[in-house]
């Protein structure tokens, strides 16, 4: 069963992907596999598909580095939820149809290694028999992370998405 990795406050996004990894990421490579290599080691070897990770304040601060949420999205993570994100990596996660979840309630009732199920479209957390309420991703972000990335939305759709309001 999926898995809760909790994190604190201001994980950038050195921690998710440190930077000296980056020369010897090809378009070939698995960035997944230095995912927390270095902050997180137990995450790193660890962590399987549908896992959900949730932090504290500020997750992904730091450079714009894209490849640091392609590396959870490669690594299958199911979701984030976090107190807040930095503004660049929010978007970068739905650019690559990673979801993520803005709700400080939630985190503070969960803990490292609770057995976890979310669901997107839904937007609520199975969290030990328990459900929580996530806040719904807008309409036109759940189309970008249903699609699978930006890419892909426009490639299947040959525009973006509409956003309403």
């Amino acid at each position: 069963m999926p898995r809760i990795w909790k994190f604190g406050r201001d994980v950038d996004t050195d921690q998710i992907v440190p930077g000296r990894y980056a020369p010897y990421m090809r378009p070939d490579a698995d960035v997944g596999t230095a995912a927390f290599i270095e902050a997180h080691p137990e995450f790193n070897e660890h962590a399987q598909p549908g896992d959900i990770l949730v932090a504290d304040e500020n997750f992904g601060c730091g450079s714009s580095r894209e490849y640091a949420p392609q590396a959870l999205k490669n690594r299958e993570i199911a979701a984030i939820i976090a107190k807040s994100f930095a503004r660049i990596f929010y978007r970068n996660a739905i650019n690559l149809g990673l979801p993520v979840f803005v709700a400080p309630e939630v985190v503070d009732q969960v803990s490292d290694g609770q057995n976890a199920v979310v669901d997107i479209a839904g937007a609520s957390l199975e969290v030990d028999n328990k459900q929580l309420q996530l806040p719904t991703i807008p309409d036109f972000a759940l189309q970008i992370v249903d699609a699978g990335g930006i890419a892909s939305y426009v490639k299947e759709h040959g525009r973006f998405p509409d956003v309403v309001g």
